[in-house]
């Protein structure tokens, strides 16, 4: 009998949750209004409950001098609204994770329709990351602190590995190797669309691998160890780059390919 009603309650939880699929595929506009209201409310809590520590501090500082004359009130104004930018920012680094697991966004491999129960815990784990990223996190990269951020929103990160771009997705899909070398303004999503479909697929980049200035990584890339990639190179979906090998261009190939394919022939031949 117990069974019965544990399977019962499962195929009621498939059910509902099919028709909260169907409903936001068949009237999209309305639903992704009303499912991005309540997304949009977990955004300002979180930029709220991250800023109180800031105000608090800007409000017992204004305490403090306001009885000085007008310079020292500014000039007190200024170091406090600065130093509250950082108290911000570093709330923000935890209080966004935390957020993160509370809502159990942790991502995994999937395919299927962007108006679904899947792509809205996709949407939320790189909202958060999002907040972080165009607020805050550019002034610590790179740095433990970022690090720290990456590793508490899911990244598998190795040690010795130093990652200086925030142009950063899907962060709980991404693992990164041993001494890797992640080159500035490195894009690496670990999602790509396909015919209409949202495809989250994880990405992996092995031991010693350096990624260039400004590359880009895309969702279900593999890379192995000691492999290099040159800048503004753009590894596409599904790509698996070999253990020392040299890739760069657009889509990117083996470095070797690409100079044997634009080699000038010999006109005495």
């Amino acid at each position: 009998m117990k069974k019965i009603d544990l399977e019962t309650t499962h195929s009621e939880h498939r059910g509902l949750k099919g028709l909260f699929e169907t409903t936001l595929r068949r009237f999209k506009v309305a639903t992704h209004l009303l499912t991005m209201f309540p997304v949009y409310g977990l955004a300002c809590l979180v930029l709220g409950l991250s800023l109180a520590p800031s105000i608090a501090l800007f409000r017992s500082l204004s305490d403090l001098v306001s009885q000085q004359n007008s310079v020292i009130q500014n000039l007190t104004y200024g170091v406090g609204i600065a130093a509250g930018f950082f108290l911000y920012g570093t709330t923000l680094i935890f209080l966004a994770p935390l957020v993160n697991s509370l809502f159990r966004a942790k991502l995994k491999p999937w395919r299927g329709p962007y108006h679904s129960a899947e792509s809205l815990k996709w949407f939320i784990h790189n909202g958060l990351t999002y907040l972080a990223r165009f607020t805050f996190l550019e002034f610590v990269t790179p740095s433990p602190l970022s690090l720290l951020f990456y590793r508490m929103m899911g990244m598998k990160i190795g040690s010795g590995t130093v990652i200086n771009s925030t142009w950063i997705s899907d962060p709980s899909l991404i693992e990164l190797g041993d001494k890797v070398t992640i080159g500035g303004s490195v894009t690496m999503v670990a999602h790509y669309g396909q015919g209409g479909l949202l495809v989250i697929a994880p990405v992996k980049i092995g031991n010693g691998c350096t990624i260039g200035l400004k590359a880009t990584i895309m969702g279900g890339v593999t890379i192995g160890d000691g492999a290099k990639l040159l800048p503004h190179s753009v590894v596409l979906p599904k790509t698996e780059i070999p253990a020392g090998e040299t890739w760069g261009g657009v889509p990117a190939q083996k470095i070797d390919s690409l100079r044997a394919h634009t080699k000038t022939p010999n006109k005495s031949a």
